[in-house]
């Protein structure tokens, strides 16, 4: 059974652009890496919702609240590993000034004996979709293109044509 991720898309449309927030990886395996390196925030589930696992793994991630928008369900994704992310777009505009991640442990360097906490995220940004695209992990690149086709649907503005 390969193990299962859920996460939330965040996008929003600002004159007709549409953007996706993003976050980098925290620790030392990623501080020098950039391009290929961010992620939709995400996280490990089991037996859970994994709308519900997605929700909280955004909540500890960030250290803010999902926003209320209307959700569009993604088709999931294999990443390199074998790990299967699921993931939801959700539209809201959220002001990540204060973003503030969980934290994680992590002997390094390896071996040493030295064991230093380190934040899962270290920073958030957003990013309009043409540049999201050579700063997202490859195995994610398929949710981009899945919301900004799902987004497209919708209408000019990113909401429901009526």
């Amino acid at each position: 059974m390969p193990k299962t991720s859920a996460g939330l898309l965040l996008y929003r449309v600002i004159d007709g652009r549409l953007e996706v927030l993003l976050g980098h990886p925290g620790g030392p395996f990623w501080a020098r890496k950039d391009d290929g390196a961010w992620s939709i925030p995400k996280g490990e589930y089991t037996d859970e919702d994994p709308w519900r696992a997605a929700r909280r793994e955004f909540s500890e991630e960030l250290g803010l609240s999902v926003p209320d928008g209307p959700r569009i369900d993604l088709d999931p994704v294999k990443q390199a590993g074998g790990k299967v992310v699921t993931a939801f777009g959700v539209r809201g505009d959220l002001d990540v000034a204060d973003a503030t991640s969980n934290t994680f442990e992590l002997e390094w360097p390896k071996g040493s004996g030295n064991v230093r906490e380190y934040p899962e995220v270290d920073r958030v940004a957003w990013f309009p979709l043409s540049v999201a695209r050579s700063k997202v992990l490859k195995g994610q690149l398929p949710l981009l293109d899945q919301l900004e086709q799902r987004v497209a649907a919708l209408g000019p503005d990113g909401s429901r044509s009526r």
